[in-house]
């Protein structure tokens, strides 16, 4: 069955998990052969500690549920920088595990690493990709698309235009930048001018005073981007605390509760979202299966691309109750 890959698969039945993980690409079958009865030793290798990786290990464990020969390391690293994931890795490799999930925060400089652990042990990427490096894989969104899906929302949160600031951890990570340049061109030739981007380097504490610093410098701004989870409610925290809800209009990524609370109660404009519940399910499943043999779940491109989703104050509860059902929370 060819799968549409413009279907975002949170309107797919709830709690369906099989639908989820043949989201983009053909189902997988449920389970993953082992050589020999020999135990997979897998690890997911974060960005950050934000909401979205809490759905995101939701996944996880769930594809674990029909891999009984597999194990799994979630790590979030203690520093978020790229020496940080450098030791998880190294750390990874000397236990001896099959395969590691990471989302890069600085593909440049990181490629040695990431081409030496492609050498000792399977290696994809999530959620940011690292295309010269020697990955096997990429699972996670197009992100360029998704800053043009950004955009064009910013574009209807502001019709007359003017000044905005973006937001984000780390500006080197593939997904910030393809992001900030999809937002870039969908404003292009609009009155919409962007006139700063800001990092925090993954402290929620610097995000929200980045917005609160930026609201002050530029007292005519009119609009905030937060290009990472998190962002959405530092901006949300600082624009509130400024007393400007309705003032500054807000555009941000992903599902973290303050977002969609704020979305709902019409602070924030909207949110982009992502799927890190079927990244990280389809992520395990896949590692497994090749590692168990079956090298054809890795598509030539090498690329397992999801769809994004626009929530906006008329769809944010039926959203969230979906994406509660999904995680087995309601």
């Amino acid at each position: 069955m060819k799968i549409n890959r413009r279907e975002f698969c949170l309107t797919l039945a709830a709690g369906s998990v099989a639908g989820l993980a043949g989201c983009g690409r053909r189902p997988l079958s449920a389970g993953a052969p082992s050589p020999a009865g020999k135990t997979i030793q897998l690890a997911i290798i974060t960005n950050g500690n934000s909401d979205f990786w809490t759905v995101a290990r939701d996944g996880a464990e769930a594809a674990l549920k029909s891999l009984p020969n597999v194990t799994l390391d979630f790590r979030i690293p203690d520093e978020l920088t790229a020496a940080g994931q450098k030791r998880v890795v190294d750390d990874l490799i000397a236990r001896g595990v099959d395969g590691v999930a990471i989302s890069p925060l600085d593909q440049k400089n990181q490629q040695e690493m990431l081409d030496g652990a492609a050498a000792k042990l399977l290696l994809v990427t999530l959620d940011a990709d690292a295309p010269a490096s020697k990955r096997a894989c990429y699972i996670g969104t197009d992100d360029v698309d998704a800053g043009r899906q950004a955009g064009k929302t910013l574009l209807k949160a502001m019709p007359k235009g003017g000044k905005v600031l973006c937001f984000v951890g780390v500006i080197d990570a593939q997904n910030a930048q393809d992001r900030l340049n999809g937002l870039k061109d969908a404003v292009q030739g609009s009155n919409i001018t962007i006139v700063d981007v800001r990092t925090d380097g993954g402290d929620t504490a610097k995000a929200k005073a980045n917005a609160a610093d930026g609201l002050v410098k530029y007292p005519d701004l009119a609009g905030m981007v937060g290009l990472w989870s998190y962002n959405g409610p530092a901006i949300l925290n600082a624009v509130q605390d400024a007393g400007k809800v309705g003032k500054i209009a807000i555009v941000c990524f992903d599902e973290q509760p303050e977002t969609l609370a704020g979305v709902k109660g019409g602070a924030i404009f909207a949110t982009v979202v992502q799927q890190p519940y079927a990244f990280t399910h389809d992520a395990i499943s896949i590692m497994a299966k090749y590692l168990g043999g079956d090298k054809s779940v890795i598509p030539a491109d090498k690329k397992i691309i999801y769809p994004t989703l626009v929530i906006q104050k008329d769809s944010v509860d039926d959203f969230a109750q979906k994406l509660q059902t999904m995680r087995g929370r309601s």
